[in-house]
């Protein structure tokens, strides 16, 4: 037996071991997703349970090294765990931006002490996370953005807004972009760390046709940040802020994990479906979708070893957010007119119906389907730019 296959036989008896049978089902609602932060209230003691127990081996972030709260896996490994968790259709233990996002800018950016303060809070899920990039104004041009840090010696005071912080009104702390430099478009902007109980920070919720949203409007006000809570060299944040955007459009193209880009074609057939023309559509973007997770595989494989193109990420942005798309529309065509049923009990309360408006913002966050589409055509392709 090879040290991978003994490798896999000791994670495949952990699981077995410690993954309660509830978090083994598919997520139906918003709250089966653990969070955690200072403020998470937990569904049940199964989904308590599951964090502890991966916590505690470092499996919230199997890749991230030891000393930061991790299990040390390798790339081979790390691939291994991702597996054996599909086998058995475990849920992630913990949904994170500090995981898909900050997590791997401090790994790059962040110096020695705040690596270990942060990090390990970040793994046990013991602080939440959102992030402070758009303003109104400054969404696809986000190096147009005005939230100014003014120096006081000691510390910056920050004023400013920002707008669609997903879950600004639920999180601990924001990792925020701040103009530290009006002189210099580019060279002028820092990448600041600070609690949201801060006196002058508040926030907005701003409320979509899904009848429901994550978004809010944030704003600040006087806020005083001290000055070791940068990320990186000061006005050298936008650097941060690249490598941070790769890493959170790798997180949009699987929507956060691999569950909404599973075959839908087998789910609808068992419904009887009928029309030759929808069932081939069915057929294509199963195959699609396989394509997709096998592409997935390919670029993790890739970025673990630091092969991977710097465009890949908006590459998988822009085919997984596309995709998501086409699923919902077919799972709502596949439904016929009860898929547009909005507060029954039968239809879950309209889960299907929001979750498919919910899905056009996939196109729009992160970076919009045509801006990733001119950064692969000048980048990837070496197309010539207009």
């Amino acid at each position: 037996m090879s040290d991978l296959d003994a490798f896999r036989a000791e994670i495949r008896a952990w699981l077995e071991e410690n993954c309660p049978p509830e978090m083994r089902e598919p997520a139906r609602e918003e709250d089966d997703a653990c969070w955690g932060g200072r403020n998470f209230k937990f569904k049940n003691e199964a989904q308590k349970q599951w964090l502890e127990r991966c916590a505690a081996k470092g499996y919230t972030v199997p890749d991230w090294p030891k000393a930061y709260g991790g299990a040390g896996m390798n790339a081979a490994q790390a691939k291994v765990w991702r597996e054996e968790m599909h086998r058995i259709n475990a849920r992630a233990p913990l949904s994170s931006f500090g995981i898909w996002m900050l997590g791997p800018a401090l790994l790059k950016f962040g110096t020695e002490e705040q690596k270990v303060h942060y990090l390990g809070q970040i793994a046990r899920g013991e602080i939440r996370w959102c992030q402070g990039y758009s303003e109104p104004g400054s969404g696809s041009d986000l190096v147009s953005l005005q939230t100014f840090g003014e120096d006081k010696g000691d510390h910056w005071v920050v004023n400013g807004q920002k707008i669609w912080t997903s879950y600004a009104n639920k999180a601990d702390w924001i990792f925020c972009l701040v103009r530290t430099d009006k002189g210099n478009k580019y060279q002028g902007i820092s990448f600041l760390l600070f609690d949201m109980t801060t006196p002058g920070v508040s926030t907005k919720p701003i409320l979509l046709i899904s009848g429901s949203s994550p978004f809010c409007e944030t704003f600040f006000d006087n806020v005083v940040v001290p000055k070791d809570q940068i990320v990186g060299e000061l006005n050298c944040g936008w650097d941060v802020a690249k490598y941070l955007l790769g890493h959170e459009r790798e997180m949009i193209s699987g929507a956060g994990g691999n569950d909404r880009l599973n075959t839908i074609g087998a789910v609808l057939n068992r419904a009887g479906l009928e029309d030759p023309l929808l069932r081939a559509d069915l057929a294509q973007f199963d195959v699609d979708a396989l394509a997709f997770s096998a592409m997935g595989e390919k670029f993790l494989d890739e970025i673990k070893v630091g092969k991977a193109h710097p465009a890949q990420p908006n590459m998988m942005k822009y085919a997984g957010t596309e995709l998501n798309k086409r699923r919902y529309e077919l799972l709502m065509a596949g439904g016929g007119s009860a898929s547009l049923e909005w507060e029954s009990e039968a239809s879950d309360g309209g889960a299907r119906a929001r979750t498919w408006l919910r899905t056009k913002a996939n196109s729009i966050e992160g970076g919009t389907s045509e801006v990733m589409l001119n950064v692969i055509s000048k980048r990837i392709l070496d197309l010539p730019g207009a």
